[in-house]
């Protein structure tokens, strides 16, 4: 259920276990690489961070050379952008990890194609899912409306199967349509910053911004809960993100939002500005909030249904994990049926799926709670958070300026390493033992 990033790629982790494979998608998709309707933030900024780029590759090999050949900006973390996180400049070592950063059309419309010419895989395009069949015991198919007539294929009002995969994205209705065949909904885990945000399209007076600067970005923090910045797409243009949380959403109109951006901390961000031309007009977004859906919990959950992506965990869009999170679930969920053994539970395969997106879920919604007005279930944290706040405090206080810390926790936030990449001997060291390293007094406008 959906076609977007992460219903295709479950498609494709599944085509090879199943006779067909049916993608059930409410748009009509685009030929090409446009925005549609069903991704309300894709014109917005995304990244696509290195643990995803990895587990894309493993699912489509070649992806990314056809990434690079599209155009798909590679920036280098921190050395490509100008960054500027709790009121110290970041410096611009040499790259330890890299994102990507093209429109989020591009990078659908490239897996879609790759995906969509396995002829075990077919899509129902401009169709609903408005039901589940089945009972509390398992999932057997869903129920179909057709969202627009004309269509000369087969009209379908219910479509049986082994197997149903909710990837309907941050808005599932999964929670009633389980109730409505007796089963239990998911216990959700919630925390909610109130986040609003606002992007604009501009280009450059030389269709680039500073020399060998790819763009610039503002992270958001407890006592600056302003975020935003600039960041490159494939065509040379740059996408420019305000964000700021309840109460102090960014405007939408042209003149109040380029005044939000100046507002921020980032003067590269505020003289570019003056100079760029805007190519579209400000598009606003309300995030809702972090939600992770516990299906691993005890409860009336039926054999035959697994939920993935976003359907599963949403998150604060700021850490850019989404993508990347929507690859590694199907490569958990390919993993779980490959291994060797009986076949495997619904439940087994849903914590494996669910496993894949524990480290995303600990970094956003561990920021997330300490923000000012956080709201929502999982915002006290457990013990084990409370603890380790202390230390990993220190750990993001030394990244910005020390080799050794900065490579450690650059590979977390790409989802590449373990949070444990945050104790080794060589990290603890330094946030422990070692002063405060110095970072730049003004903006670094070159790399080091």
């Amino acid at each position: 259920m959906g076609g977007s990033l992460a219903g295709l790629l479950a498609a494709h982790a599944l085509s090879r276990y199943a006779d067909r494979v049916t993608i059930v998608e409410r748009d009509r998709l685009p030929e090409g690489a446009e925005p549609r309707p069903g991704v309300p933030q894709g014109r917005h900024p995304h990244v696509l961070l290195e643990g995803g780029q990895t587990a894309l590759e493993s699912l489509l090999p070649g992806f990314l050379t056809e990434l690079t050949e599209a155009g798909a900006p590679r920036v280098g973390m921190p050395s490509g952008l100008v960054l500027w996180q709790d009121g110290r400049w970041i410096r611009r070592l040499p790259a330890t990890t890299y994102i990507r950063t093209g429109s989020r059309a591009q990078l659908e419309w490239l897996i879609r194609r790759r995906v969509l010419a396995d002829p075990a895989i077919e899509v129902l395009e401009g169709t609903d899912v408005r039901g589940l069949i089945g009972d509390a015991a398992r999932v057997r198919g869903v129920l179909l409306r057709q969202r627009r007539s004309g269509d000369a294929r087969e009209k379908r009002d219910a479509l049986e199967a082994d197997l149903v995969v909710d990837a309907s994205g941050s808005g599932t209705k999964a929670a009633q349509w389980l109730t409505g065949i007796g089963a239990e909904p998911a216990y959700e885990e919630t925390l909610d910053t109130g986040l609003a945000y606002a992007s604009r399209l501009y280009r450059g007076p030389s269709g680039s911004l500073d020399g060998d600067t790819a763009g610039y970005y503002v992270y958001p923090g407890p006592d600056q809960t302003r975020a935003g910045g600039a960041l490159p797409l494939e065509d040379g243009t740059h996408l420019v993100i305000v964000s700021g949380l309840r109460g102090d959403e960014p405007p939408t109109g042209a003149d109040e939002f380029v005044a939000f951006a100046k507002r921020l901390p980032h003067p590269p961000l505020h003289r570019w500005l003056d100079e760029a031309e805007p190519l579209s007009p400000a598009f606003g977004y309300r995030q809702p909030a972090n939600i992770r859906r516990r299906y691993d919990h005890p409860g009336r959950h039926p054999a035959g249904f697994l939920a993935t992506g976003d359907a599963l965990c949403t998150f604060n869009p700021i850490y850019g994990q989404g993508m990347a999170v929507a690859a590694m679930n199907a490569v958990a969920l390919r993993d779980a049926l490959a291994e060797p053994g009986p076949t495997p539970t619904t439940r087994r395969v849903q914590r494996a799926i669910l496993a894949s997106s524990r480290l995303a879920w600990d970094i956003s919604a561990g920021a997330d709670r300490k923000m000012p007005g956080a709201i929502g279930t999982a915002v006290g944290g457990s013990a084990a958070d409370r603890v380790a706040d202390w230390y990993l405090r220190r750990v993001q206080a030394y990244y910005v300026g020390d080799p050794v810390v900065g490579r450690a926790f650059r590979s977390v936030l790409g989802l590449s390493a373990p949070v444990t990449a945050l104790f080794t001997p060589a990290v603890a060291r330094a946030v422990l033992l070692r002063p405060l390293p110095a970072t730049p007094a003004e903006a670094p406008m070159t790399p080091e």
